[in-house]
């Protein structure tokens, strides 16, 4: 029987040196890629793979070096306004998560091309996301963002591929703060262990677990900790996903 652990820790911080107003919005610009379909989105450096299939769709956004903090910012979730253009923005909002990084052109200018160069921040949306806030032909926009926590259908997906000693597990469809900072796993016939982050979302053990049932425990940029406890049979193979518990949100819960 699965149990559900949950520690508070505290608040998360996003960014640095940029205006936030009382209700946490920040300032940043927008454009897009991949397609009216989406479909370039695809892949990318959160390691994702097929976003349709991993419950992300097409409301995703590759973040500026300043925003991807490495990698450890793939799975956050943000609110985006188009803001302070009458002529091209739109009027609402939409939520996208991180699965992608938008890398620097050190060749161009910060504001003429160069959109994704430290110290900006800025988030290259796919294209049927961007649409919702502006309109086609703008190409880029200003904008206001802010963290929010995610919300997911079912409970976070544990993918193990990799080999024996060589256990890469990728972890999606995670709700709450979103990003995750730590996990650790746990076989049937042994104690936690660290795993360490390989790339994006995928997280690394070199133990051997084969034969065992597997649980894992995940912590999330807001400190708060979700234990899966044996999610995995013993009858594991590689290249299987597994569904464990869910963070629980609230629509108070907003990430400042």
């Amino acid at each position: 029987m699965a149990f559900l652990g949950l520690l508070l820790v505290g608040f998360l911080c996003v960014g640095s040196g940029v205006y936030a107003d009382s209700d946490g919005w920040m300032d940043a610009h927008a454009t897009f890629y991949g397609g009216g379909d989406a479909s370039g989105t695809m892949g990318g450096a959160c390691g994702y793979g097929n976003l349709y299939s991993q419950g992300y769709g097409t409301e995703t956004a590759a973040l500026s070096t300043a925003l991807f903090n490495n990698g450890l910012s793939c799975g956050a979730c943000f609110e985006l306004k188009c803001v302070n253009d009458q002529r091209w923005c739109l009027p609402g909002s939409i939520v996208v998560t991180a699965t992608n990084f938008c890398p620097p052109n050190n060749a161009l200018p910060n504001d003429a091309g160069g959109w994704c160069n430290p110290p900006l921040q800025h988030f290259d949306l796919s294209q049927p996301a961007f649409q919702q806030i502006a309109q086609y032909k703008a190409g880029i926009v200003p904008i206001a963002y802010r963290r929010v926590p995610c919300q997911k259908r079912g409970g976070i997906k544990f993918t193990i591929n990799g080999h024996s000693y060589f256990n890469l597990v990728l972890i999606t469809n995670v709700g709450g703060a979103g990003d995750i900072q730590a996990v650790s796993i746990k076989g049937s016939k042994g104690d936690w262990q660290t795993m360490s982050r390989n790339w994006g979302q995928n997280w690394q053990s070199n133990s051997y677990l084969n034969g065992q049932s597997l649980s894992f425990k995940v912590t999330t940029s807001d400190g708060h900790t979700l234990v899966s406890d044996d999610v995995v049979p013993d009858s594991w193979s590689f290249g299987q996903t597994f569904t464990g518990q869910q963070f629980p949100w609230t629509e108070k819960n907003i990430y400042l």
